[in-house]
C-alpha cells in the first residue's frame, strides 16, 4: 500500500521517485539538502491558513500625486491609528508592498487597518501612522536605469507631503514584505541610522547573486552592476545602529537568504513554520507593529 506521505510525494514533480527509495529522499528534502521543501509543505498542509483580521478599524486617507522621482501618478494609502484621527503629532511608518502590489493591495491584503488600531487600542503600543506606497510593481524599491526612483520618491515626495500635514518625520520606521522587505531595508541605507527608527523586514526577497534574482523575476534588476550597487550584503555597515526584525517562514523560498541576513546582523524576529503568504505574514504583524511603534516613540 502506498502512504500518504508517498502519495503527496508522488504528485510533488519528481519527489515521488524519493519516496519509493525508502524516505530518503523525503529526509533530504525535509533538510533542505535537495530542493522541493516549499512544494513539500505546502502538499503537507504546513502553510497555514491567513487568519481573519481584528474585528477594530479605522480610517484610511489618500494621497495622489505625479511623482517627478517615479515620472507617473502614485498614491499613499495612509493608515491612521484609530477611526477620525488626524496625522498631527504622529510618527510614520512606510509601508513597502511585494512584487505585482502597490499602497493600496498591501493595506487590503495584509489588514493593516484592522491591525494597527488594534495594536494601539489593545496592545498598548504607541499610536503611528503606516503609509503604504506605490514603489512600481517590480522596481525592487531602487533606483532603476529608466529613471524610476522609488525610494527617492518617498524621501523627497512622500515624507514632505505627511510632514506638512503634521506628522513627525524627523525619524520614520519602514516594513515590508518580500520585494517590500528587501525595500525596507534599502530605504534604511538611504535614510541611515539617525533617521530610521526601525525596520521591519517580512520575508526579504534577498538573493545571492545577479543571476539567482534574474531566475526569479527578470525585472528585479538591471544588471550585474545594478545589482551589486543595491546587494544589501554588500554594505551592512549602512544598517548598524538601526533596530531591525526579520522574520521569514522555514517554507518560504527566500528562507536561506533570510537565514544568511540574521547570521550576520542578528535582528529581532524569528524563522518559523510558514510559506510565503498572508498565512504567515499577518500572524506576525501584532508583534511587527509593536516592535515599530515602541521604536518610533523612542523606547
Amino acid at each position: 500500500m502506498i502512504s500518504r506521505r508517498a502519495l503527496l510525494l508522488g504528485g510533488l514533480g519528481g519527489l515521488g521517485a524519493f519516496a519509493a527509495a525508502g524516505g530518503t529522499g523525503y529526509a533530504l528534502v525535509e533538510r533542505d539538502v535537495l530542493p522541493g521543501r516549499v512544494r513539500l509543505d505546502k502538499a503537507l498542509g504546513r502553510c497555514g491558513d491567513v487568519p481573519a483580521p481584528p474585528a477594530a478599524s479605522t480610517t484610511v486617507q489618500r494621497l495622489t500625486w505625479h511623482s517627478a522621482h517615479r515620472r507617473t501618478d502614485v498614491t499613499a494609502t495612509v493608515v491612521l491609528p484609530a477611526a477620525n484621527r488626524s496625522p498631527r503629532g504622529l510618527p510614520v511608518a512606510v509601508a513597502l508592498h511585494g512584487s505585482g502590489g502597490d499602497g493600496a493591495s498591501a493595506v487590503r491584503s495584509l489588514a493593516l487597518d484592522h491591525y494597527l488600531p488594534d495594536a494601539v487600542a489593545r496592545g498598548g503600543v504607541p499610536p503611528f501612522l503606516i503609509a503604504a506606497v506605490d514603489g512600481g510593481p517590480d522596481t525592487y524599491w531602487h533606483a532603476r536605469a529608466d529613471g524610476d526612483d522609488p525610494i527617492g520618491m518617498i524621501v523627497d515626495e512622500l515624507l514632505p507631503r505627511l510632514r506638512r500635514q503634521g506628522a513627525r518625520t524627523d525619524r520614520v520606521g519602514a516594513i515590508g514584505w518580500s520585494m517590500g522587505g528587501y525595500g525596507a531595508l534599502v530605504l534604511a541605507r538611504r535614510l541611515g541610522a539617525r533617521r530610521t527608527a526601525a525596520v521591519v523586514a517580512s520575508s526579504p526577497a534577498l538573493f545571492g547573486s545577479y543571476a539567482d534574482a534574474r531566475r526569479t523575476n527578470a525585472r528585479s534588476f538591471d544588471d550585474a552592476a545594478d545589482f551589486a550597487r543595491n546587494d544589501v550584503f554588500s554594505d551592512l555597515d549602512a544598517l548598524k545602529g538601526v533596530p531591525i526584525r526579520v522574520d521569514c517562514g522555514t517554507s518560504d523560498p527566500f528562507a536561506p537568504m533570510a537565514r544568511r541576513l540574521r547570521g550576520r546582523i542578528h535582528p529581532e524576529g524569528s524563522m518559523g513554520g510558514g510559506c510565503h503568504d498572508g498565512g504567515f505574514w499577518r500572524p506576525r504583524l501584532p508583534a511587527q507593529l509593536a516592535f515599530l511603534g515602541h521604536r518610533l516613540a523612542g523606547r
